[in-house]
């Protein structure tokens, strides 16, 4: 086994007296750093530090670079005078952050005529010509800025092709092909510099996240070309596949002998493109390849980080000419960073911290092949992560249809409603028109784990005709195959190949030292059995937020609820609920049962009855036949009930206060379900949240009745049970009064979605049609129903924090709004005082990532 110990022969330290101040010979002790020369020029460094054969390399810094973009060159003779007397030399860029991109580098500065005459004595003058044309060719396009057409057409061999290149450079310059090496070098410097400068190269690189002075350093190097009358090529070499993370030898390899390029490799072998039974790099030159593994193995172990080793081979003898960090999947960064940590190379920490959270999402949900063909047809925003693929469909009872007959089925919306659940369930993915990061669509397939589009207005969806149309006006029918791709928000023709989801030991055991680091407990969102059965495999510490209503869509339970909503009086309301008590209870029972004596927070009714009422004329007539009313009664009871702005109507609370008797048929089944499932186990203790509360009075009328039927309850069963009574703070006025609601609640939630809804004064549900707009033209940074607005909402959670206990010192406070999963959002909610977040299951681990990272970013300062 390689231990971390040197190898190599050194690199002499020298430097020349009259050497210009502005550039720098890269030496052991040389002042070189990322943030003034860039991370190639630091990372050369470390390969020199560790005595690795790497050619003699001159770094410019930053500064130096931008003075010369300006018009103002260094001592280029100087730059010359570093290397030997006659060798080629190449120029690459090296920015503080290499995912900035840069110009392309430009390979054999120095090559002319002389030089040509000289390679053609030792190699022959085909690759003589060969380096020349190439250098000619790569001049012309990327530094005297030339038609790249005119060369690229040139495709004569030898010699004959070096003189039509040299011939079409002066025809199309009006001038010689430079021959001065100091003249090349300081153009292709000019060009770089220039490049890099460029309006679109900055606007491009600041769409990367970088800085508006993002600056550029250059590296001079010299070529070590890898020709010869031995074994002789180039290459690269990395220990990591890069798509797994698993370990495994992989590369390319051109042979200077074979003229063949190599693909990526399997186990220890580095085989040949053309002729995969030809022979590998470890059969050409063994002693070579296991310098390589050796090299590699001693950068990973010095430099902490798996890296590809650029290298050539003269003669059989190594030179290691840069290493860069290797390209890797979400799924490859978790394995690599824990085999890290595995090894003593990095700490837990530091693995934790080389993990991006939202990158977890491609380790849960299945995503499309990066290397796939993707047919867009339309975008929208990504509102639930991962891909499928099915034949559409445009209603919920044909998605139970497809189900059933086993057919994967993609359901297109306009929007959705809760009628819709039961087809979004049987569908393996979901796309709308209308609709944001909170919408109903978006919020129910981040729970089930449903890879979700919403807000696709460029497309067009004529659900009359059961026709979508791309944007670019294509037609796709009922049973056509579609891709619906949650992670980018793209929609896709046909069904590219995917990548499967992947969790195994390693990410439960990376999981776990997040947990072990992060200071702010984390739940989940969970609305049934399966949801809380996800919400447990992923770890969550509850649940911090069932919302009940979408127990009631079921077919078995939806008619009872229609007869309560149409019920005249009371008792008759009572009548009706009876039928869905039992079956509230069961569902309870086996939410507290998978959460084995964890907190389960039940959120009491919330939406406007009519949500649960028919709007087409056969609901209406099958709603009629049901509760046997003639449909014109049925009807104008539906038209009633309507309201101009149910968001705002009667629900949350105010249906409680107004039809008190639906609150009390849930307390019932809560408490019932809590006996039942403290039998076995230990005890349950719920979490009751009233929603939609804008004053203290409505908490004590509420609290008054769930107090009376849990009197009722122990009374009738002759036992005793807790539970704990809290408030979903989703009102500016519960924010502003949270001192006096506290009094009367043991914990206050902050339900962000609507929140951030009423303070903005927007529709969730509507947003999407102008967000992108907004967010193009800086209104708002990022869309406030993705990440919490800190400036706005959050001063009012802030205040609804500091009031809150000022009213109740030992009030429980928490966040259950979807932000609760949302990375930026967390970092919020921990700096304002905030004991929990509850997120959709499969957010879960995102957001336990998330919150390790902030607590390792305080711990280390």
């Amino acid at each position: 086994m390689l231990h971390c110990g040197k190898t190599g022969s050194p690199v002499p330290d020298t430097l020349r007296q009259d050497q210009d101040p502005r550039v720098t010979l890269i030496t052991p002790s040389a002042p070189i750093s990322t943030p003034s020369h860039g991370g190639r020029a630091k990372c050369l460094q470390r390969l020199v530090r560790l005595d690795l054969p790497v050619p003699r390399t001159v770094a410019l810094s930053f500064d130096t670079v931008h003075r010369i973009a300006a018009g103002e060159m260094p001592d280029v003779v100087a730059i010359l005078g570093e290397f030997a007397p006659g060798a080629l030399l190449c120029v690459r860029p090296s920015s503080e952050d290499p995912d900035w991109g840069g110009p392309g580098s430009v390979l054999n500065i120095g090559m002319n005529d002389a030089a040509f005459v000289e390679y053609s004595e030792r190699m022959g003058p085909e690759l003589a010509s060969d380096l020349y044309k190439r250098f000619v060719t790569a001049y012309a396009i990327h530094v005297a800025r030339l038609d790249p057409d005119v060369f690229e057409e040139i495709d004569s061999p030898g010699e004959e092709g070096l003189s039509d290149v040299l011939r079409c450079y002066e025809d199309e310059a009006e001038e010689p092909f430079p021959q001065d090496p100091a003249v090349q070098l300081a153009e292709v410097l000019r060009s770089m510099a220039r490049a890099w400068e460029g309006t679109t190269a900055r606007l491009l690189r600041q769409a990367k996240g970088a800085p508006v002075d993002a600056g550029l350093g250059l590296i001079v190097q010299e070529m070590a070309l890898g020709l010869g009358m031995g074994e002789c090529g180039s290459g690269v070499l990395q220990l990591v596949n890069s798509e797994t993370g698993q370990p495994q030898i992989t590369g390319r390899y051109m042979s200077q002998s074979q003229g063949r390029e190599a693909l990526q490799c399997e186990q220890s072998s580095l085989y040949l493109e053309r002729d995969p039974r030809g022979p590998s790099l470890e059969e050409l030159a063994p002693g070579a390849f296991e310098t390589l593994k050796d090299y590699a193995a001693l950068v990973r172990c010095k430099l902490r980080v798996e890296m590809q080793i650029e290298f050539t081979l003269e003669n059989g003898a190594v030179h290691i000419l840069d290493a860069i960090r290797v390209k890797r999947s979400s799924r490859a960064a978790l394995q690599i960073a824990v085999r890290l940590a595995n090894d003593g190379i990095i700490s837990q920490q530091e693995a934790l911290m080389r993990v991006e959270p939202r990158g977890l999402s491609e380790l849960l949900h299945r995503q499309i092949d990066p290397e796939a063909e993707r047919d867009a047809i339309g975008r929208g925003v990504a509102a639930s992560p991962g891909a499928a693929t099915g034949k559409i469909v445009f209603s919920s009872s044909e998605a139970q249809a497809s189900a059933a007959r086993g057919e994967p089925c993609i359901l297109v919306r306009r929007e959705t409603s809760p009628e819709d659940v039961r087809g979004m369930h049987a569908a393996v993915a979901v796309l709308t028109e209308r609709g944001g990061m909170t919408s109903h669509a978006a919020v129910i397939g981040r729970g089930l784990g449903l890879p979700c589009v919403v807000g696709a207005a460029r497309m067009g969806f004529r659900l009359n005709d059961k026709t979508l149309l791309a944007e670019d006006g294509r037609r796709f029918r009922e049973g056509d195959t579609l891709t619906v791709d949650g992670s980018s928000g793209q929609v896709l023709a046909g069904a590219p190949k995917m990548i499967e989801a992947a969790l195994d030991e390693t990410f439960h055991v990376f999981m776990s030292w997040a947990d072990a680091e992060r200071d702010i407990g984390i739940r989940a969102n969970a609305d049934t059995p399966a949801d809380a059965t996800t919400a447990r495999n992923f770890a969550a510490q509850g649940i911090g937020l069932c919302r009940t209503e979408h127990m009631f869509f079921e077919a078995e339970r939806i008619t009872p609820m229609r007869e309560m909503i149409f019920a005249d009086s009371p008792d008759d309301r009572k009548t009706a609920l009876a039928r869905l008590l039992p079956m509230q209870r069961a569902d309870f029972i086996e939410l507290f049962r998978i959460m084995e004596g964890m907190p389960v927070c039940i959120r009491l009714f919330d939406p406007p009855l009519h949500e649960f009422l028919p709007s087409d004329r056969a609901g209406l007539r099958d709603l009629a036949e049901a509760l046997d009313l003639p449909v014109s009664d049925v009807t104008r009871r539906v038209e009633s009930m309507g309201e101009y702005n149910p968001m705002l109507g009667m629900r949350g609370v105010r249906l409680g206060i107004a039809v008190p008797e639906i609150y009390d048929m849930q307390a019932r089944a809560i408490f019932e379900a809590t006996l039942e499932a403290s039998k076995e186990g230990a005890p349950v203790v719920p979490e009751i949240m009233l929603p939609l509360v804008s004053a203290c009075r409505e908490v004590e009328l509420v609290r008054n009745r769930i107090d009376a039927v849990a009197a009722a309850v122990r009374n009738e069963r002759g036992r005793d049970f807790d539970y704990s009574l809290g408030v979903m703070v989703e009102t500016p006025r519960a924010c502003l009064r949270a001192d006096e609601i506290a009094q009367h609640a043991h914990f206050l939630s902050f339900g962000t979605n609507d929140l951030t809804q009423m303070t903005y004064g927007l529709s969730r549900d509507d947003a999407g049609r102008f967000m992108s707009h907004y967010v193009q033209q800086g209104v708002f940074p990022e869309d406030p129903f993705h990440r919490l607005d800190a400036e706005g909402v959050g001063e009012l959670i802030r205040m609804g924090v500091e009031r809150g206990r000022e009213g109740n010192g030992g009030v429980m406070l928490s966040v259950c709004g979807e932000h609760g999963g949302n990375p930026e959002s967390i970092a919020f909610c921990r700096n304002a005082g905030i004991d929990y977040v509850s997120c959709s299951p499969f957010r879960v681990p995102v957001a336990r990532l998330a919150a390790a990272q902030l607590a390792i970013r305080d711990k280390i300062g």
